[in-house]
């Protein structure tokens, strides 16, 4: 029996479609993640714990939201983990590191805040659990990023992308090349948190290889015959808006390999 939290989201519901063939899957979503804690009576039947779920907008101001669902709920499904003894792989995050370009941390904002809190949990008592993962995520992207783009939450590529598609061009935040990212896929993701032998311990997982939003842009323009149009950058982000991240290289003597964006241009989309 394997425990996913966040089936709703990107990455919870790749990880569903890899794994649901052949295990038997309990599905954990932000709706009744609560009473999950309070009813659920299998703990010794579980063999693994990978929890995704959590509020991810890195914009959200309520913060008793935040900490009931990223943190409340976060350290009783962990110490549920420690008490049964059940592996457990769970989504950190790179914001945590905000614009330090040294992995020191630095969060921007509450759900960097919140993000902080669990490894901080994680980093004091990981001797307890019999092995525990969490995965400090880059800006993962790929195939199925449909319910992030209704919320605003997509990637570049895939917003880029359907802009693109709907209106014939993409709008580009003005200084857009002085802004890198380290996009990752979700199949090189699923890769590494499935198959990945390491210790206990927190990770960053991306490629090591950040780009900036001007060059995915044009990538995605050149790929769709779409134009570029800069727009303002907006008020309300400034300050408060990663300008640079670079996952630490964790995983090349691993032999896992990662796509790059124009990779996955090419292999999905023949226009």
């Amino acid at each position: 029996m394997i425990i996913i939290t966040g089936v709703e989201g990107f990455i919870g519901s790749n990880l569903r479609k890899h794994l649901q063939d052949h295990n038997e899957i309990v599905e954990v979503t932000i709706d009744n993640c609560m009473q999950f804690i309070d009813t659920f009576d299998q703990w010794k039947d579980v063999k693994l714990i990978l929890h995704q779920g959590a509020i991810s907008s890195t914009t959200e101001k309520n913060l008793s939201k935040l900490h009931k669902f990223n943190v409340e709920f976060t350290l009783s499904l962990f110490k549920k983990a420690i008490i049964y003894q059940i592996d457990t792989k769970y989504a950190s995050s790179a914001s945590v590191y905000g614009n330090n370009r040294y992995y020191k941390y630095n969060p921007l904002n509450y759900y960097a805040i919140s993000k902080l809190q669990i490894d901080l949990f994680v980093q004091d008592n990981i001797k307890k659990f019999s092995n525990i993962q969490g995965f400090r995520y880059y800006n993962v992207y790929g195939n199925g990023e449909e319910e992030k783009i209704k919320l605003n939450q997509a990637s570049p590529i895939s917003k880029f992308k359907d802009d693109i598609l709907k209106k014939g061009f993409l709008n580009l935040f003005k200084g857009s090349d002085k802004f890198y990212r380290d996009f990752v896929n979700v199949d090189d993701v699923m890769n590494v948190v499935l198959n990945n032998k390491k210790d206990s311990g927190i990770y960053d997982l991306g490629t090591s290889t950040p780009i900036s939003f001007s060059d995915v842009a044009e990538e995605v323009a050149n790929k769709f015959n779409g134009n570029i149009i800069e727009v303002p950058f907006p008020e309300h982000l400034k300050n408060k808006y990663q300008s640079y991240t670079c996952a630490k290289s964790e995983w090349v003597k691993e032999d896992f390999k990662f796509k790059t964006v124009r990779n996955f241009l090419d292999e999905n989309y023949l226009v």
